[in-house]
């Protein structure tokens, strides 16, 4: 049967898992009377909360007895891991941009990754029944864009579509009404060229996702480069290393045990699958992302998948606070150090360090949202640790001088918050590269900024922008030490003792600062229960108690009116804690804390951090 194999990337938001729900639908996958929600592909109950896809998944469709196999990958930059080691199972991609933003940030990054690896695009200008949607300008802002990542002429000449993904229709031509997706399905069928691979000769296959079954235990998903695999079959597993041939004795054997195929969104059981055809199988204990499968006489290693450096890392730490144990199921050293390696399988773009000490290790990733997924993940499935504040991965120039990671800043909002937006930018040692006015009241500005500047930024930004502005952004490059950026600039309230919240006390310290907590909440000593609204930090009292008397006036209980308390969130923690404060994660909560929870002890050391600045 004739294959094709593609991706859609796109920046997030612009439409993947819809036109990819559209897609199945007209192809005939689900039947007239099933019941199917929307963004079907989201499956993870963390993309479906947030509305994003985080995990690349499989499905395919038939056209004209073609089976084209899609890959639905993640459109932010965090989860680029995601997209570099898919885009070795396909030969061609679907570009999705939104008809009024045109390219943004991902959108650069995504398709720079698949141009560079030669794929052709098909750009499907995506969102043209919106009210302010814009397709012609977009149709040029993509063409700069494939100009500026230095497209082949072949890639520069690519198919151009019109398309609404909710509504399922597609045209190569604004004039011409679009009535479904058969414009898009017949551009697959001409533009994306079928699989090259060899199916008469020995086996090879490169492993580059994986996934796990309580049942079948790891499975190893890819494409068939060349031959055949049948179930039953014993295959030569290939380390990690240099393409080329590996000798006998320094690879494991292992039997293919189950063999599956993508049919819709399901897994297919299949006796056997031909070059080109993009399988999972199982059996095969040993297997890891870019590991190479082959036939025993033929042992003949290909390309591993390059994945960006992390530019991010955190501490990860066993719970010590005085409620440790209370909440979680996993709660030792040695659980979660298993955990966090059982992730490094699955993740490639993430890496994890052992430490000197043996209740804490190092996490490295892409972004806050990567490292916070995999927090929020770990916390569903009844973990309970600890987070240090997050930190840039330095790098050593050429010269010995030091280097730190850059981010491309991009930011949509009201023309009216500019100033302001420049104004907080400022201090973080962010550079204007450009600035576009459309004349629609929104302007478009991006920034040159320190990674380390962007820690913080977002709550910021969507309080001094009333939550009209957008932001978005990406790696861009090691440059230069941007020199000292400041932090927080307020303090905290710091509870003195251990209790539970009470409404009288907190009405007390509202007018002091922001809450985090609310009436009947435990808290101990050590545990931020508030921000400051003045610089430095304060020991409060969150559960003093209103003494009894007996003297009896109008007023004596007047009634405690109490605002909503400000919720923490693992995201907006990550963006608040100071170097000497960690996040306590549980099944249940997230609170702040000190690192040294006693005041007299975080006095000593304060003293002592003033003494080695200043002896």
């Amino acid at each position: 049967m004739p294959l094709r194999n593609i991706a859609i990337i796109a920046h997030v938001d612009h439409g993947k898992t819809t036109l990819v729900d559209a897609m199945l639908r007209q192809a005939g996958v689900f039947r007239a009377n099933q019941n199917v929600g929307e963004r079907v592909m989201d499956s993870n109950p963390l993309e479906r909360e947030r509305g994003i896809t985080i995990l690349s998944k499989n499905a395919s469709v038939r056209w004209q007895d073609t089976k084209i196999n899609i890959v639905d990958t993640p459109g932010h930059a965090d989860f680029g891991g995601e997209v570099e080691r898919i885009l070795r199972m396909v030969d061609g991609f679907l570009l999705l941009v939104d008809a009024a933003e045109g390219p943004m940030p991902q959108t650069r990054f995504v398709a720079g990754k698949a141009l560079a690896l030669g794929l052709k695009p098909i750009v499907i200008v995506n969102k043209i029944d919106r009210s302010d949607a814009e397709p012609l300008r977009v149709h040029d802002e993509v063409l700069e864009l494939l100009l500026d990542l230095e497209a082949s002429p072949e890639q520069f000449n690519c198919p151009f579509l019109y398309a609404s993904s909710r509504q399922g229709v597609a045209t190569r031509d604004l004039a011409v009404p679009g009535v479904d997706l058969r414009p898009l399905f017949e551009t697959i069928l001409e533009t994306t060229p079928p699989p090259s691979g060899d199916p008469t000769g020995p086996l090879q296959m490169l492993i580059s996702t994986l996934d796990y079954s309580s049942y079948l235990g790891r499975i190893g998903i890819g494409r068939v480069e060349r031959g055949r695999i049948r179930v039953g079959e014993t295959v030569a597993l290939l380390p990690l290393g240099e393409p080329g041939p590996v000798f006998e004795g320094l690879y494991e054997q292992a039997r293919v045990a189950k063999l599956f195929a993508f049919e819709g969104v399901d897994r297919v059981e299949v006796e056997f699958a031909e070059a080109g055809e993009i399988v999972a199988l199982a059996g095969l204990d040993g297997v890891e992302v870019g590991k190479t499968i082959t036939a025993l006489d033929a042992p003949e290693r290909l390309a591993g998948i390059a994945v960006e450096e992390p530019t991010i890392s955190v501490d990860v730490l066993v719970n010590n606070s005085p409620f440790a144990g209370r909440e979680g199921k996993f709660v030792t050293g040695r659980q979660l150090r298993e955990r966090l390696y059982r992730e490094v399988e699955r993740n490639v773009a993430l890496r994890v360090e052992d430490t000197d000490n043996p209740y804490t290790f190092t996490v490295s990733g892409r972004g806050e949202l990567h490292l916070g997924i995999l927090m929020e993940t770990m916390r569903r499935e009844g973990y309970e640790f600890q987070i240090s504040r997050p930190r840039i991965i330095p790098r050593e120039g050429p010269n010995g001088e030091q280097l730190e990671p850059y981010e491309e800043l991009m930011i949509d909002g009201p023309e009216g918050y500019l100033g302001v937006v420049m104004e907080k930018l400022g201090p973080r040692r962010a550079t204007l590269l450009d600035v576009k006015n459309p004349g629609l009241g929104t302007v478009r500005l991006r920034f040159k900024v320190p990674a380390r500047g962007l820690l913080g930024y977002r709550s910021e930004f969507l309080t001094d922008t009333r939550g009209n502005g957008i932001m978005h952004h990406r790696f861009f490059e090691y440059g230069p030490w941007a020199g000292p950026i400041t932090g927080r600039s307020r303090g905290v309230l710091v509870a003195d003792r251990e209790g539970v919240a009470v409404g009288v006390a907190l009405f007390n310290l509202q007018e002091r600062g922001t809450l985090f907590v609310k009436p009947g909440d435990p808290v101990y000593e050590g545990m931020i229960v508030g921000g400051n609204a003045r610089t430095g930090d304060m020991d409060v009292n969150a559960a003093k108690e209103k003494k009894l008397s007996n003297m009896r006036t109008t007023a004596s209980d007047e009634m405690i009116m109490l605002e909503p308390p400000r919720q923490v969130t693992l995201e907006l923690a990550l963006e608040y804690i100071e170097d000497d404060e960690l996040i306590e994660v549980t099944p249940s909560s997230v609170r702040l804390r000190k690192r040294a929870l006693g005041a007299t002890e975080r006095r000593k050391l304060a003293r002592s951090a003033r003494a080695a600045v200043d002896p």
